[in-house]
């Protein structure tokens, strides 16, 4: 199975790049607006269910692995088999039935930012992350034997903080530490599966397999802000890429990031 994780930045452009793309399955989308008519792709939620804002949602390939979209409902009103949804249009998901037999689930996530409540200055997007983390933990439900891949662009830094603060190198690892004690390590993108910075960011520590995902329209790509995470038990079949090569960056600031997934198990 070949798996997308894309932020399209509410371009219409990424989604004419995804209805001519043969070679995927399964697009995990962040910062969606609702797809063009001509656009022939199976989305979920329903695109006519959604508002103005931009939002998460799974794409299928017609033709492709079938699946089952899994419900949102807002916090507190989420029953079984119902996504818990901390903030609106922030977390997507479906089953997946692969050809083996097993069920896999699928999760895009995005981190919203948001301004502290005190005067800071500060925007930050890890707030929203460890609501979105509470949210993925009600689909884990057994120690061991779960099979999810979640994957969407974060907003923050991996393994440092901006302009080598300790403090936000600090604040930024809860996210990845509080993931894999729920059982889904962060599993990529890293170097060598995509190229990394270069000139080298001052900020980056040299030792880093960061690989950018991020390309601001005025600047060249030098942070990672998209990730992937996944059950222990599909770690060794999985490879993550981010497709950040500039003749293969495509039409949005964010790269395509490249999962596949091994259906033999």
């Amino acid at each position: 199975m070949r798996i997308l994780s894309w932020n399209i930045a509410h371009r219409v452009e990424p989604w004419h790049a995804l209805a001519k793309d043969e070679t995927f399955d399964v697009a995990l989308l962040q910062e969606a607006k609702a797809p063009p008519a001509d656009v022939k792709l199976e989305v979920f939620p329903d695109p006519a269910g959604w508002g103005p804002s931009p939002r998460t949602a799974v794409v299928r390939r017609p033709g492709r692995h079938s699946m089952t979209s899994l419900p949102t409902a807002p916090i507190g009103r989420a029953g079984r088999g119902v996504v818990s949804e901390s903030r609106p249009g922030t977390i997507a998901a479906v089953e997946a039935n692969l050809a083996n037999g097993e069920v896999v689930t699928l999760v895009s996530i995005y981190g919203h930012w948001e301004d502290p409540t005190a005067e800071s200055g500060w925007i930050v997007a890890d707030a929203s992350v460890h609501r979105l983390i509470s949210d993925v933990s009600l689909l884990v439900g057994s120690e061991r034997g779960h099979r999810l891949i979640v994957a969407g662009d974060l907003n923050l830094l991996y393994g440092y903080g901006e302009n080598r603060s300790p403090y936000w190198a600090g604040r930024y690892q809860t996210v990845f530490t509080r993931m894999a004690a729920i059982g889904l390590p962060f599993v990529g993108p890293q170097h060598p599966d995509g190229l990394q910075a270069e000139p080298w960011p001052d900020e980056l520590p040299r030792q880093s397999k960061n690989v950018p995902t991020f390309r601001p329209t005025s600047g060249v790509a030098s942070r990672q802000l998209d990730y992937v995470f996944a059950s222990r038990e599909l770690v060794p079949r999985l490879r993550v890429r981010a497709a950040n090569k500039p003749d293969e960056w495509g039409p949005s600031d964010h790269c395509r990031v490249e999962i596949g997934l091994d259906e033999h198990a």
